[in-house]
Parts: structure tokens; C-alpha cells; sequence
């Protein structure tokens, strides 16, 4: 039952997200957002969540993670509805910045508190799977409840769905959560907090403009700002007794290799959920409805892979198990690269299910590792860099892999450009597909379906692209787990008895961690082999 009361904040995060994808058009047309302001409305809650990851995973550790949680819940519910009866743009950013504060608090109280109840190697393993799952189930529900809102109540009535969560949430948590918080924790470094605010936004935000912009002076200026800080936040936490982030964690080879492997799948997710929606629209004429169900197959598979790695990781080795499971995705991979104009929905349908389902080991199974290779007083700091790692992956990918899809397309669609365009159109075709979409609705005769094919033919190009750079990039991912991730046993296995040794980094193992602290309770997972 407490698994299931912490699985219901992390479905809201997924569905929250799909949600406001279907309700921005109608809210913008109520409160009169410009486009800026739209822009703002959608990135602000990611913005906030990015940045307080590592804060508020910490403070977990220290005041107590169900405390935490909790007061996480009453945040979000209120900012919930004070988003729900926004009468402007600027109060609506408002709340979603409160809901981003407070939605960082959920992912890493939530599985630092699940690697507290469930001691069991098999049994966390199992949780943790269910934990991850369940963000595909809040993004396979979003769209199809957010519709069904949004054709029956305004569109306030889409953000109205996380009170009721938050309130079963503070109804039930203290009741079926255990607390806990480090033992003599030291106090709270408000520089150190202050400091990874000042890096992490302006990266994020860099990120996400030069996605749009491209290589321009403000999102480059933003890039380069976020690294320095962040060179000085690393600096002040190694001077530290009691720093924001140990950066010792890092030190553990189980917990890197799930953080590298973690960070470049979520960037290859990204990039490749931006081109697919665009394609099945703008390039396979499915409604926005359809797209959104052609995506529903691979979502559920992704589930299942979830779902399913724990009990095999029981008999299997993990990196073995999860490399297995990447080659499955290049082959998922393989259908984006062999795509074409007048190539089939399914065919990328089957591509995103097949690189869903052969994720689902990595998923699961990484952010077991990243969390069990931490000892206990350290749990909701690891939680929180398995889930920055995942938010950095996102953004990381639309810059870098989306960015190289879309150089493709304006590659191939500057060469077939029909004479005669203004300056104006070309700037517009070359932008992106939807601006090509748009010009060729204006022109007459054959000129405009000679420009529609063409941007079409541009863009499964780009999508060709971004499917070989993913394919290059798994195979990659999947050396790297090997290499880092082969000494760890079948979770439950008997540790040390085939001669695996401690942790590779020579520090302690998550057991020998909970014998110093005193916190051996019974047999507890130890990820590090």
C-alpha cells in the first residue's frame, strides 16, 4: 500500500506533462499569452524541478524524506489550484514555478523512502521497477483523461487532477511511510544551495534556447555561466564537512555507469519523441489524437520492460541484462534510420516500441543501482542524481541530437527549394517542418505539393539521422555498462562467493556502508558487488 501511495506522485508527474500539451492552445486563447509567455509556461516547471533536484534531494537526507515528501504534497496541491483559476499569464507561471519547486521534492523522497521500506535485494528491486513504470502509465493516461477534460470543463480542470492525488497523499503518507533522515546530518549550506540554482538553470536554459535558436550568443552565453558556477559548486562541496552533494558517490563505478548510461538513453528518448510526434503529424497526416495513441503500444511495452528486468536481474547480471536490452532498442533504432516520406506509421511505431521495451532493464534497473550503491544516509542524494541525470538527458538530447536532425532537414530542404519564395518563406521553410507545412498551404498549383514533398522527403532524412546517431550512441552505452557494470551479481545473489571483491573504487559496499552507521537491519541491497 505505501508503494502505491509513493507510485501515485510520480504517474502525476508524466501526466501533468502530457496534459498541458493538449490544454495550452485553449489556455493561451483565455488569458491572451504570447508566444513568449507560452514558452515559459511550459519550460518553467522543468526549469524548477532541475534546479532544486539536488537541493531538495539532500534536504530529504537531513530534515527527514516522508517530512519532505509531504510538505512537497501541500505545495503542489495549492499550486495546483492556484494554476487551475489563473486569470493571467504571469500568475499561471507563477504556479507552475511553485509546482516545479515542489515537484522536485516527490521523485527523490519518493525512491529514497522506497529503498527504506524495501530492504529485500528482490523486493526493491521489483519496487523500483514499478516506481519507474509508472511514469509511462501517467503518459499513456494524460492524453487520453487531459482529452476527455478538455472536451467536457475548462481548461483549469486539467490541473485540478493533482489535488485529489496530493490530498490521498498526506491522508495516507504518514500512516504507511516509514521516516527517516540521516543520522547527525550537518546543517544545510545555503551557499552551496545557492550555487547549484545559479548553475543548473541558466545549463537547463541554455539547453533548451539553443535547441530552438540554435549555436546563438544568449543560450551559448547560458551553457558557458552554468559550467563556471558549476566548476565553483564543485570546489565549495570539496571544502565541505558536511557538503550539498558528496561528490565521493561518484567514486563508485556502479553508480557512474548508471548515471552516464541513464543521462544518454533519456537523450536519445528526447530527441527521438520530438521528431515522432512531428512525423506522424506533419508527415503521416495523423491527427494530433492519433499520434498520441500511435505512441500508447511503446509506452506499455516500456512497462513491461520495466516491470519484468527486476525479476530477471535475479538470475541474470545486470549488465548483461541491460545490454541485452539495449541492442533490442538499436534494432528499435534502425526503424527511425530506414524510415522515409511515404514509409508507414507502424514502421516507427514498431521502432519506438521495440527502443522502449529494450530501455526498460536500463531504467529500472540503473536507478536500482544508482540508489542501492549509496549508503542509506546518502539514499535521497543518489535518488536526486539518477533524476537530474534523467532531466539534463532530455534537454541534453533535444540540443545536441535534435539539433544535428534539424541541420539535416534545412540541409536537404535548402537544396529542393522551389524558385521563386520570398526571403520570408525560405526563413520559415528552413525553420522547421510545420513552417514548411505552412508555406506550401499558400502557395497555388504544383508548387506548393513540390515544396510539401520536399520538406517532408527533408525531414525523414532528419529522422534517418537521429536514428543512426541513437544507434551509434547505444552501442556506446552498451560497452560502457559492460565495462563499468559486469563485476555486479544477479540482485540477491549471494556477494563475494564468486569471487567478486568490494566496491571497484575501494570504498565501502551499500552493506558494509549500513554496518558503520549502524543501520543493519536485515540483509540490504548492495549494488556495488
Amino acid at each position: 500500500m505505501g508503494l502505491a501511495i509513493l507510485a501515485l506522485p510520480a504517474t502525476l508527474v508524466s501526466f501533468d506533462m502530457f496534459v498541458l500539451l493538449l490544454a495550452l492552445p485553449q489556455l493561451s486563447s483565455d488569458l491572451g499569452a504570447s508566444s513568449t509567455q507560452q514558452l515559459w509556461i511550459m519550460d518553467i516547471y522543468g526549469f524548477m524541478v532541475g534546479g532544486f533536484l539536488v537541493t531538495m534531494g539532500t534536504l530529504g537526507d537531513r530534515i527527514g524524506r516522508r517530512r519532505l515528501l509531504l510538505i512537497g504534497a501541500v505545495v503542489f496541491g495549492l499550486a495546483s489550484l492556484l494554476a487551475a483559476f489563473s486569470t493571467t499569464p504571469e500568475m499561471l507561471i507563477a504556479a507552475r514555478t511553485l509546482l516545479g519547486i515542489s515537484g522536485a521534492t516527490l521523485a527523490p523522497s519518493t525512491l529514497a523512502l522506497i529503498s527504506n521500506m524495501f530492504r529485500d535485494p528482490k523486493q526493491m528491486g521489483t519496487a523500483i521497477g514499478i516506481w519507474a513504470g509508472s511514469f509511462s502509465i501517467g503518459a499513456i493516461v494524460g492524453p487520453i483523461a487531459g482529452g476527455a477534460l478538455l472536451n467536457h470543463f475548462w481548461w483549469g480542470s486539467v490541473f485540478l487532477i493533482g489535488v485529489p492525488v496530493m490530498i490521498l497523499l498526506l491522508i495516507l503518507g504518514p500512516t504507511l511511510l516509514p521516516e527517516y533522515k540521516a543520522p547527525d546530518a550537518g546543517r544545510l549550506d545555503l551557499p552551496s544551495v545557492a550555487l547549484s540554482l545559479a548553475a543548473v538553470l541558466p545549463f537547463i536554459y541554455g539547453l533548451k534556447e539553443a535547441a530552438r535558436q540554435g549555436p546563438e550568443p544568449l543560450p551559448l552565453t547560458a551553457l558557458i555561466t552554468g559550467i563556471l558556477i558549476g566548476i565553483l559548486f564543485v570546489r565549495r562541496q570539496k571544502t565541505l564537512k558536511d557538503p550539498l552533494l558528496d561528490l565521493t558517490l561518484f567514486s563508485n563505478k556502479a553508480l557512474s555507469g548508471a548515471l552516464v548510461s541513464l543521462l544518454a538513453f533519456s537523450m536519445l528518448g528526447g530527441a527521438s519523441l520530438l521528431f515522432l510526434g512531428q512525423f506522424f503529424q506533419l508527415v503521416s497526416g495523423l491527427t494530433p489524437l492519433q499520434a498520441g495513441l500511435a505512441l500508447v503500444p511503446g509506452l506499455v511495452v516500456s512497462i513491461a520492460g520495466m516491470s519484468l528486468a527486476p525479476a530477471l536481474a535475479r538470475t541474470i547480471r545486470p549488465a548483461y541484462l541491460i545490454a541485452g536490452g539495449l541492442v533490442l532498442s538499436i534494432a528499435g533504432y534502425l526503424l527511425y534510420f530506414l524510415a522515409e516520406a511515404d514509409s508507414s506509421p507502424a514502421l516507427l511505431m514498431t521502432g519506438f516500441a521495440l527502443a522502449s521495451l529494450g530501455g526498460g532493464p536500463l531504467v529500472s534497473l540503473g536507478t536500482n543501482l544508482v540508489v542501492g550503491s549509496a549508503p542509506p544516509e546518502k539514499a535521497g542524494s543518489a535518488a536526486s542524481l539518477s533524476q537530474t541525470s534523467n532531466e539534463f538527458g532530455a534537454g541534453l538530447g533535444i540540443a545536441v541530437v535534435g539539433t544535428l536532425g534539424m541541420a539535416v532537414y534545412r540541409d536537404e530542404i535548402s537544396d529542393a527549394m522551389p524558385a521563386g519564395l520570398s526571403a520570408g518563406a525560405v526563413a520559415t521553410v528552413e525553420e522547421s517542418l510545420a513552417g514548411a507545412v505552412s508555406e506550401a498551404a499558400r502557395l497555388s498549383g504544383g508548387a506548393g505539393d513540390a515544396l510539401l514533398s520536399a520538406a517532408r522527403g527533408a525531414f525523414a532524412s532528419g529522422v534517418s539521422a537521429v536514428g543512426l546517431t541513437a544507434m551509434i550512441l547505444m552501442a556506446v552505452i552498451v560497452v560502457t555498462v559492460i565495462a563499468l557494470l559486469r563485476q555486479i551479481p544477479a540482485f540477491g545473489a549471494p556477494q563475494g562467493g564468486d569471487g567478486q571483491g568490494p566496491d571497484a573504487s575501494g570504498g565501502p559496499s551499500g552493506e558494509q556502508s549500513r554496518e558503520q552507521s549502524g543501520e543493519r537491519e536485515a540483509p540490504v541491497p548492495s549494488a556495488t558487488g
